[in-house]
């Protein structure tokens, strides 16, 4: 966070300059109109807890040498509320993550400015620039608005609806807030103006449970005299296809959109008048004639898409109320994130056009065109090419085309509003196109990058950029497994063996919280998790590192984020898939009842039969249970729920022991004797004999060989397997295998051009063909759970106590990697990794933020412990002889 130079009131003989940076909330929900910012923050809590990092320059020395310099010892907080009164509480804490709010509970709407301030042993930080939060409406007594749809032609096989009213504004307005939620997708308009550039709002979710509602700023639309607000609703997630796979449902949660709006104006005078939705509103059709995520959208341009409310002929009705709670959003918004222009078009036969952008990517093409009236314009989207046309074989169902019809004005923009695709390339038919007219609008969850990686090595640096690509297409309101084919699901086991990776490289901490939530309302309430969240097939069953995604996630951002509220708020759902593995596992605690999608995608699986896997089902099924048991009581101890530490803690112990006495030889021989199980074993500590276990790291070993260290390994076993020969002395395999070219292996997709991470490790043959497979996306995130690998084990940084406070900084060289950094910003601020080895002279560079120490260990076991501060580490000898290490001064 930025801060200002304002002179410290530390001692100025210290040799840090320290400076509290604003307080952050943890529900962000940005209060925006189009292109403005609004100051202050919306919460959808009345007690929001805070954060805060702190800036410094350079040490001249070490932090060891002044311990107070590198931890917070109190701090203070100070809240200025609309009155103007002014508290301040001062707390003797080295806490700055997520701390409780120590003031009076907020009030709906109710608005105040807070800021904070250090201590570090008896000196002070100057205050923090103030941050502004807003409440948001907190029970559900605050809506008078009704929910609303069109009384008739609002069927899902009629065109989008469009909803407005009319409404007079008086001089003296002050502020306006507009609060508005859909049983769809909304995009909301006053006087002709978009209110935000959010996309697909409210975005999904468990939608008989909880519905989100977004706040907007939009005093600045609005004028003195008669004013309009309009919105047109799409099916989205509510009434779009579902998951076509499972008997083509559609419309999977109602037939009927809904709008529920209420727009808020406060004068001078201190009146508030609320403008809200009721049977007095009007509507109509707008010229989206169809909307459909799988689909398409189908656009008439003859006509507008927002009509002018008094030409609004329909009639609304109002609709039951609905019993899902409503709520402020805690994860950010999806929003357009850039434009790629045009890497190369390719004039084909029947006048269409092939567009390349050179990237794998979510959203849609805008194009500049013209034509004459009634001319039809059709745009059709996929990931890769065939024989030198669009490969549409992958999308399965799902028809991926947006067709225009176009008004005859001299340029028309085309680009949808409802809908999105995953694609590399386009063929538009229709049109006559230059480069310079077209370019692919890039869409995500506005999340935050925190973490950037790089190395010596070219194709490792393009393997990473595809995960980050393939991270930012499927984290779009829900952690989907593929954005282009039908499906776009928010599959747990692809999640849950991603966290690690996602955590470091954005801040997933409310987006990944929000999805937790829909986890925790979806599960069944025998403990069975869904497969998919949200839930949309008919059926669950419990499967092993899918379920296992309400244990493992809720861990991974407590360890991250230092979010203990967050396993507080998940620990019965936890707990809940816990006892239900439990119960089918049995007195003998061996998982091997019931049907597993097992080591999913096994390479090595029949091509028509991905949950064959070398993997026995029971034996990755009972490593899961040990592993999920375990974070259970260690999540119980974190919340000091003594009690039921002890007694997850017990229970993992034993079922550790019942899996190396069923599975484990005595030589070592882990049952079914592949990688993934070996992988288990080792990285789940579920092999207690000693001698044992350097068996069976070896046999680990010898497997990775005689594979010619190729992956082996599917969905549950990849994110272990270089973890697992890395900490059984086996590095240097792990460094073929990520340097390995042949297929299947990463770098063979980054060598066939992937832009992105893949579903197969061949989706693409050799000779360019596609796998004839029913599942080949060239978009799927979960083997690229590798990166977490690369920054912990290439880079070296390893968290080791919650929210990073405490890190390994541990670099591993190998595989020809000459060089390596990894800058990530944790809850703290900035770490920084960075090393080089050249002529056999290793250089590490390492920064840490005030908060944060650090164990530093150079390849040659030298070890170092250090606090905040810039640091130089050498080492001349990476075997025997011991390191040099001098601080940086400034």
């Amino acid at each position: 966070m930025s801060s200002t130079n304002s002179p410290s009131s530390l001692d100025e003989a210290l040799p840090v300059l320290v400076i509290a940076a604003p307080v952050r909330f943890e529900q962000l929900d940005p209060l925006l109109g189009e292109g403005k910012v609004s100051p202050a923050t919306l919460v959808g809590v009345s007690e929001p807890r805070l954060s805060w990092r702190y800036e410094t320059l350079a040490p001249h020395a070490s932090s060891a040498a002044m311990p107070h310099l590198g931890r917070q010892s109190a701090y203070e907080i100070e809240v200025c509320r609309a009155n103007s009164s002014v508290e301040t509480v001062r707390v003797d804490s080295g806490e700055q993550i997520l701390v409780s709010w120590p003031f009076a509970p907020l009030n709906s709407r109710e608005r105040v400015s807070v800021r904070v301030r250090g201590y570090f042993g008896t000196e002070k930080t100057p205050w923090s620039p103030s941050s502004v939060v807003e409440a948001g409406l907190l029970v559900q007594q605050d809506w008078d608005a009704q929910w609303i749809s069109p009384s008739a032609g609002a069927a899902v096989d009629h065109a989008a609806p469009v909803l407005g009213t009319t409404f007079l504004v008086e001089e003296g307005l002050v502020e306006a807030r507009l609060r508005i939620s859909a049983l769809g997708i909304v995009v909301a308009t006053i006087n002709g103006l978009a209110v935000s550039g959010d996309h697909f709002a409210p975005g999904w979710t468990s939608y008989e449970h909880r519905l989100r509602y977004q706040s907007y700023d939009v005093a600045a639309l609005l004028t003195p005299g008669e004013n309009e607000l309009a919105a047109l609703l799409g099916n989205g997630w509510y009434r779009g296809r579902v998951a076509s796979f499972d008997l083509h449902r559609g419309a999977p949660y109602g037939d009927y959109l809904g709008l529920l709006a209420q727009l808020e104006i406060t004068y001078a005078d201190g009146r508030r008048v609320d403008v809200s939705t009721d049977t007095s509103w009007r509507a109509g059709e707008s010229n989206i004639l169809a909307n459909d995520f799988y689909d398409g959208q189908f656009t008439d341009l003859r006509t507008s898409t927002f009509l002018p409310v008094a030409e609004l002929d329909g009639n609304v009705r109002e609709l039951p109320p609905h019993a899902a709670l409503l709520v402020a959003p805690t994860a950010p918004p999806v929003r357009k994130t850039q434009c790629l222009p045009v890497r190369t078009l390719t004039p084909l036969s029947e006048g269409r056009t092939l567009i390349d952008f050179g990237q794998n990517l979510v959203g849609w093409v805008r194009l500049c065109v013209t034509g004459k009236r009634g001319d039809r314009v059709v745009v059709r989207h996929a990931e890769v090419l065939e024989d030198g046309e669009l490969s549409l074989r992958p999308l399965r169902s799902a028809q991926a085309t947006d067709t225009y019809i176009l008004s005859g004005a001299a340029q028309e923009v085309l680009e949808p509003r409802l809908v999105f695709h995953g694609f590399r390339y386009i063929e538009v038919s229709g049109a006559m196109l230059n480069p310079a007219d077209i370019a692919a609008v890039v869409i995500s969850s506005d999340l935050t990058r925190t973490g950037w990686f790089e190395t010596s090595d070219p194709a490792v640096n393009d393997l990473h950029n595809n995960v980050v690509w393939g991270m930012r297409g499927n984290f779009l309101d829900v952690p989907t497994d593929c954005p282009q084919r039908d499906e776009r699901l928010g599959w747990t086991g692809d999640i849950q063996v991603f966290a690690p990776t996602a955590s470091a490289l954005f801040d997933v901490s409310g987006f990944l919280s929000s999805w937790l939530t829909t986890l925790g309302d979806d599960q069944l309430s025998d403990g069975t998790v869904p497969a998919v969240i949200p839930r949309v097939f008919r059926t669950e069953t419990p499967y092993a590192g899918w379920g296992d995604a309400a244990v493992i996630v809720p861990w991974t951002l407590f360890e991250r984020y230092g979010d203990l509220g967050i396993l507080r708020r998940q620990y019965g759902s936890m707990q809940g898939w816990v006892e239900k593995v439990g119960a089918i596992a049995g007195e003998d605690l061996l998982w091997t009842q019931g049907e597993q999608l097992g080591d999913w995608l096994d390479p090595l699986a029949p091509p028509d039969a991905p949950a064959a896997a070398q993997a026995d089902p029971g034996v990755v099924a009972t490593a899961y249970f040990a592993r999920s048991t375990q974070l259970l009581a260690w999540a119980a101890e974190a919340l000091g729920y003594r009690d039921d530490a002890l007694l997850y803690e017990e229970r993992a112990a034993g079922i550790r022991a019942a899996f190396e006495q069923k599975y484990v030889t005595e030589d070592g021989i882990v049952f079914s004797d592949c990688q993934t199980v070996y992988a288990m074993a080792l990285r789940w500590d579920l092999i207690a004999d000693v001698p044992r276990r350097e068996l069976a790291g070896r046999r680990l070993a010898a497997l990775v060989a005689r594979h010619q260290y190729t992956v082996a390994t599917g969905f549950l076993g990849t994110p272990l397997i270089l973890d697992a020969l890395s900490d059984s002395g086996n590095i240097a395999a792990a460094y073929k295998m990520v340097v390995c070219r042949e297929n299947p292996s990463w770098l063979y997709s980054v060598d066939m051009g992937a832009t992105t991470v893949w579903e197969r490790w061949d989706a693409m043959l050799p000779d360019g063909s596609v796998n004839p497979g029913v599942m080949t996306s060239f978009n799927h995130y979960a083997f690229g759970a590798i990166a977490d690998w690369m920054h912990r084990k290439i880079a070296g940084l390893t968290p080791l106590a919650p929210g990073y406070r405490h890190v390994r900084i541990a670099p591993i060289p190998g595989g020809g990697i000459t060089s390596s950094s990894f800058e990530h910003v944790s809850p703290y601020g900035g770490i920084g990794v960075r090393w080089t080895l050249r002529d056999g002279l290793f250089k590490l560079n390492v920064q840490l933020p005030v908060g944060v120490t650090a164990e530093v260990r150079l390849p040659n076991g030298d070890q170092h412990d250090v606090g905040q501060g810039e640091y130089e580490f050498l080492a001349t000898d990476l075997t025997t002889a011991k390191a040099t290490a001098a601080t940086l001064t400034a």
